[in-house]
């Protein structure tokens, strides 16, 4: 992540995303845990996961957006907290 290391990342449980088939998700790092709301949309002749997400940071509440593109076996995108923090990621593929 841009903006963490991965010391913060992992602080709680190995930091992920996960993407189901059930349009779900979640999303897992530091003190955040958020439940995802996920679409493929079509951008650019390319397809990409966008999501909303909603959860915990420290015991407040956060929300937000995020959107990530499958290349090879990584996922490479970026989050954005509701008036707050931004950051693009990479995930490796399990």
């Amino acid at each position: 992540m841009e903006l963490w290391d991965k010391d913060f990342i992992d602080l709680v449980v190995p930091g992920h995303i996960t993407f189901d088939k059930k349009n779900g998700g979640q999303l897992q790092f530091g003190a955040v845990d958020c439940d995802l709301d996920c679409r493929i949309e079509t951008a650019g002749g390319r397809e990409r996961i966008e999501f909303s997400l909603v959860g915990t940071d420290e015991g407040d509440e956060v929300s937000g957006r995020g959107c990530a593109e499958l290349e090879g076996q990584q996922v490479r995108g970026r989050i954005y907290f509701h008036y707050g923090d931004q950051s693009g990621f990479v995930a490796k593929k399990e």
